[in-house]
């Protein structure tokens, strides 16, 4: 039909006629519902295309008019698992059944949510089961930020909320309260709040506050607070609270640890400040103060870059004042002690320079320090201090290395100190010089291979009284080291290898010695020479050996067989004697009664050459037994391999160079290991020869006395086990600072308290037992016979499921008494923990006690009460 305009008009008026007709239909309520059983529907509608029904045409026009402009930016993506309803007339849609809304980065999951696409509104509460019981309740998720309620209504435009009854994660904490209000900036305000870190529903404890702010990855403010334990409210409160609500490093005041003590008074302990510099650094500045006079400072830095390096530094000072100052000699006992402590660690990451390695590892300070501030066991009971420095770095394709180091060692009983700065050393690995790599057919000369090591040091020794002053400078001792091995290895007889092998050593000093006997005084008097002077040493020596396999069979018995492995080893060295005078390392002097031998080497940093000529023929005899026993449990082979010794050694030399004494002491060692848990180390020494009335070594056997093969001089025995319980306790503690009561996912029952390692409790062992008992006999000769004896033992066992006991002691066998004892007990409280330290007796007495929060976030949370060992003096 050609559309002419009379036809348009006829066309208007059958439409207008339509509607007319019509229109009672679209003005009616108009609902479509959709239901399933078990589908899951998913709908996805922007909301500008949801329009009024009674508004798609105008009665005078047929021309469909645009659509709204929509209100939000993104799509609204909604989906429930038992029905889903719309309402198109009140643009509404109603999910039922672990509904879920998801708009931008924002997601909601509910038994019920209720959208209003009109008012950009959102409603969700939870739904109830067969039972009655209230489920699905509401959990808003918003990027790290989760809340779960009891009702929430949000508004996607405003990007304001209004939740109740909520409960939210934040940070290491949790927060509980009856209404929450969310801006659009994500701060939310919550009324009559609670805070805690204990993860259950129910927390054992909260901080108590009218009003809270939450403002995301920055911090929790407070109005009037106060903490409530186990419901009941205590009298600690603060006009305002702030909490920290960051990952990561923060700068803020850290509380000390209160306290008294009947020698030093009241105390404040490590309080200060704690200064997040940047990702790089963070710096600890920590202080003690005593009532009485006392007090320490201390600062802990951390550093690190990611791929080149990671390292801390400690400066710890005290000031202790111990005793009555009133009180005058010579019954006094005060005394005022000012010591100091560093330690530095560093280490290079391997992928910052590829062929070279700086580390650090400084110990180093007043040598009472440890002893008069630590708390620790194996720190104030060691008595060693010990540095090293060390740069080395890799040349040539790994040829050779060059190191740079220095070292210190210090002796806190005996006050002295020895120090190495610097140590110059340079090596090269093992090359064969003689081997031709083209060659098909190598030569007996290829195998003969060399390496080379040298060294610069400087060294001094002295005591700690004496550090950096002249007289110290005046000890050091200082040279130039180098060897050159060579050796080669070979085949001999098909079942033999011998490796015979050439040794040269050289010495550089810048000073030497000379004596001489001074009449009048009628003493050795000792100058010192300057002046450069080497030594030279070399040595020969040739070495052969084999292996011995014995098998035994048994075909009746539990043993199925037995294996014996023989290792011999037979060698020769020769050195000349480099006492003799034309090697020029030694003189002699003359007295009024002998003629007296020394070395110009004498106290030189390397030693001086040996003395005395050396033929000697060496040899030893490796054992070592295995056997093969029936075992029903091993459903393939029916067998399973027991160790009966795992290493037995005989060993002695004879030096043909001697004129008496030749045939050397007989060495006996050797480890084995009975019931699968008791090790036993044990060493021997024979002596061939005899002794006089006197106790002196005369050039006679012993076998011509007695027929024995000698005395046995000193032997020891070393017995160590290590037994624990193979059965698990039904639950753990959860991991450092976990307030769960399950166990971890990785299966670790262990709680490290905070990081503190003294308080390691492994809940997943009910018991352990470790023990050591040594014993050393000595019997010289010429002197009485000596006995010692040790035992030292620890420890733990599990009380309950959160109770668990940590013991360490021994045994003095000479004073028959206990050695140092300490007790840890404890207590894992879910979210809060007890740990006790006692030291029950000796000059260590003390004990501490200590209640605290598990979570590091209040971590100063905590109650203190301690005895020092000074306290009991």
């Amino acid at each position: 039909m050609p559309h002419s305009p009379g036809n348009k008009v006829v066309i208007r008026i059958i439409l207008l006629i339509i509607i007319t007709v019509c229109k009672p239909l679209f003005a009616q309520d108009s609902i479509s519902s959709i239901k399933t059983d078990s589908s899951l529907h998913k709908i996805l509608i922007p909301i500008d295309s949801i329009v009024k029904r009674d508004s798609i045409v105008k009665r005078d026009s047929i021309v469909k008019p645009p659509a709204e402009e929509s209100a939000l930016k993104s799509k609204v993506k909604y989906s429930s698992r038992d029905s889903l309803i719309t309402d198109a007339d009140n643009q509404k849609v109603y999910l039922y059944g672990q509904a879920e809304v998801k708009y931008e980065d924002l997601t909601l999951n509910a038994g019920y949510i209720e959208l209003d696409m009109k008012n950009n509104m959102v409603f969700a509460k939870g739904r109830l089961d067969s039972s009655g019981k209230e489920v699905e309740l509401p959990v808003f998720t918003q990027l790290t930020q989760t809340f779960n309620s009891h009702e929430m209504t949000y508004n996607f435009k405003t990007k304001k909320g209004r939740i109740s009854e909520v409960i939210t994660k934040q940070s290491d904490g949790y927060i509980h309260g009856e209404t929450v209000k969310k801006d659009s900036t994500n701060v939310f305000y919550i009324d009559k709040g609670k805070y805690t870190t204990c993860d259950l529903e129910h927390p054992h404890f909260y901080i108590l506050a009218s009003k809270l702010k939450v403002i995301p990855n920055d911090e929790i403010v407070t109005g009037p607070c106060v903490l409530v334990i186990n419901d009941v409210i205590t009298p600690l409160s603060l006009p305002f609270g702030f909490f920290p609500n960051k990952k990561g490093r923060k700068s803020g005041l850290i509380i000390p640890t209160y306290g008294s003590s009947p020698s030093q008074g009241f105390f404040l302990n490590n309080g200060g400040f704690y200064w997040g510099y940047s990702e790089y650094m963070d710096i600890a500045l920590l202080g003690d103060i005593y009532s009485l006079g006392s007090w320490g400072a201390k600062t802990h830095v951390n550093y690190v870059k990611k791929y080149k390096y990671t390292g801390s530094f400690d400066f710890k000072y005290s000031d202790l004042k111990l005793g009555d100052p009133l009180t005058k000699p010579p019954t006094s006992d005060y005394s005022d002690q000012n010591n100091f402590l560093i330690n530095w660690t560093h280490r290079q990451d391997s992928k910052a320079d590829p062929g070279s390695s700086f580390s650090a590892s400084v110990n180093a300070g007043s040598s009472s320090y440890n002893r008069l501030n630590s708390y620790v066991p194996s720190v104030y009971l060691n008595n060693t201090l010990q540095s090293n420095i060390n740069y080395s770095k890799m040349l040539d394709d790994n040829l050779f290395n060059l190191t740079v180091a220095a070292t210190h060692s210090q002796n806190t009983e005996t006050k002295e100190i020895d120090i190495t700065l610097p140590q110059v050393a340079f090596s090269m690995n093992r090359i064969y010089p003689f081997k031709d790599k083209l060659s098909s057919s190598p030569k007996w000369y290829d195998k003969i291979g060399l390496s080379y090591s040298s060294e610069l040091s400087n060294s001094i020794t002295t005591y700690d009284s004496l550090f950096l002053k002249k007289s110290m400078f005046q000890q050091m001792r200082n040279g130039f080291h180098q060897s050159i091995p060579i050796s080669a290895s070979f085949n001999v007889l098909k079942y033999f290898t011998l490796t015979p092998s050439a040794n040269y050593n050289s010495a550089v000093y810048y000073q030497t010695i000379s004596e001489h006997y001074d009449p009048i005084s009628r003493k050795i008097i000792t100058d010192t020479v300057p002046g450069v002077a080497m030594e030279n040493d070399f040595s020969f020596s040739a070495n052969l050996n084999t292996k011995i396999y014995g098998n035994y069979q048994f075909k009746k018995s539990y043993i199925k067989q037995i294996r014996h492995l023989i290792i011999p080893n037979i060698s020769f060295s020769y050195r000349p004697d480099f006492s003799e005078p034309q090697w020029g390392a030694y003189k002699k002097i003359q007295d009024t009664t002998s003629t007296l031998t020394y070395s110009k080497f004498q106290n030189s940093l390397y030693g001086v050459p040996p003395s005395g000529p050396s033929n000697l023929i060496s040899w030893s005899i490796n054992n070592t037994i295995e056997a093969k026993v029936r075992d029903e449990k091993d459903t393939v082979n029916h067998v399973r391999k027991i160790s009966i010794i795992d290493m037995f050694t005989i060993a002695s030399a004879y030096n043909a160079a001697l004129t008496q004494f030749q045939m050397q002491p007989i060495n006996l060692s050797g480890r084995t290991k009975l019931f699968k848990h008791l090790d036993i180390n044990f060493t021997g020494l024979i002596n061939p020869y005899q002794v006089d009335a006197e106790g002196n070594l005369v050039d006679k056997f012993q076998f011509d006395k007695n027929g024995s093969i000698g005395r046995l001089t000193n032997y020891s025995v070393a017995l160590s086990t290590s037994l624990k319980s193979n059965s698990p306790l039904s639950s753990t503690s959860g991991k450092p600072g976990s307030t769960t009561t399950s166990a971890p996912a990785d299966g670790s029952g262990a709680s490290l308290s905070n990081g503190n390692p003294s308080f390691y409790a492994d809940f997943n062992i009910p018991w352990s037992l470790n023990m050591n008992y040594n014993f050393v006999f000595t019997n010289p000769g010429n002197a009485p016979t000596q006995e010692t004896q040790s035992l030292t033992f620890n420890g733990d066992v599990s009380m309950t499921k959160k109770w668990k006991i940590g013991y360490t002691s021994g045994y003095d066998f000479q004073a028959k008494q206990l050695t140092f004892t300490q007790f840890n007990i404890y207590r894992d409280l879910h979210c809060w923990e007890m740990k006790i330290t006692w030291v029950p007796f000796g000059p260590r007495q003390s004990y501490m006690i200590n209640i605290n929060v598990k979570s590091s976030v209040l971590q100063d949370l905590k109650l203190t009460r301690r005895r020092d060992w000074y306290d009991y003096q």
